[in-house]
């Protein structure tokens, strides 16, 4: 079953905010290669950045095919913009374990939980570039699971603690709330579940978060 006509808008929806926040993804990354303690964490994320900047790209691509008419028709996520504060104030003062958890860790996680379900959504509908898809949720999974592994392994260098970490997760989790509400009407307009999908972001966050 292919995707129907009345299902584009909403699906094309759905990516267009993926594709801000990879686009907010590759800032963030591309930022936090002067703050990297090691050349093997530079590295890494001057790869992510390069992938952040790819994975926009094509989901510009995608919206293109879905609903060309709707280019640029961001669904209302004012929450998005205060993210994007967050982790800006989060940057100016050079704190780049809060960077990893704002961005790598509740954001990535975010965005793998709505890409798994659009993936599942798009896989029934037999919609095209399958292969496609599943490198960029690869990349999106090794995404989360750097920034996972880089807070760990401060927690357990004692550079901070969970305590700590969880303190400052509460307002970026309380915005990724605001933006699964926003959300899940879309979800809902294409027949998915959204309860679903909105449990699965906390699924992808680590158990001391």
């Amino acid at each position: 079953m292919l995707v129907s006509h009345d299902e584009r808008v909403p699906i094309a929806r759905l990516l267009t905010f993926l594709e801000h926040g990879e686009r907010m993804a590759h800032e963030c990354a591309k930022a936090q290669v002067s703050l990297a303690p090691d050349f093997e964490s530079r590295r890494f994320l001057l790869s992510q950045a390069r992938q952040e900047a790819g994975h926009a790209v094509v989901f510009q691509g995608a919206i293109a095919w879905l609903a060309p008419r709707h280019l640029g028709d961001v669904p209302f996520l004012p929450a998005l913009e205060e993210y994007r504060k967050l982790l800006g104030d989060a940057m100016t003062r050079q704190d780049l374990l809060e960077t990893f958890l704002g961005e790598q860790v509740i954001l990535e996680g975010l965005g793998e939980a709505i890409l798994t379900r659009i993936e599942e959504g798009l896989a029934k509908r037999a919609a095209p570039f399958g292969r496609l898809r599943r490198i960029l949720l690869q990349q999106e999974e090794a995404h989360h699971g750097f920034g996972r592994r880089m807070l760990e392994r401060a927690m357990a260098e004692g550079r901070i603690d969970a305590e700590t970490l969880r303190c400052r997760a509460q307002g970026y989790l309380a915005l990724t709330d605001q933006i699964v509400l926003t959300l899940s009407d879309l979800f809902e307009s294409i027949a998915e579940d959204p309860t679903a999908w909105a449990q699965d972001v906390r699924k992808f966050l680590p158990l001391w978060l």
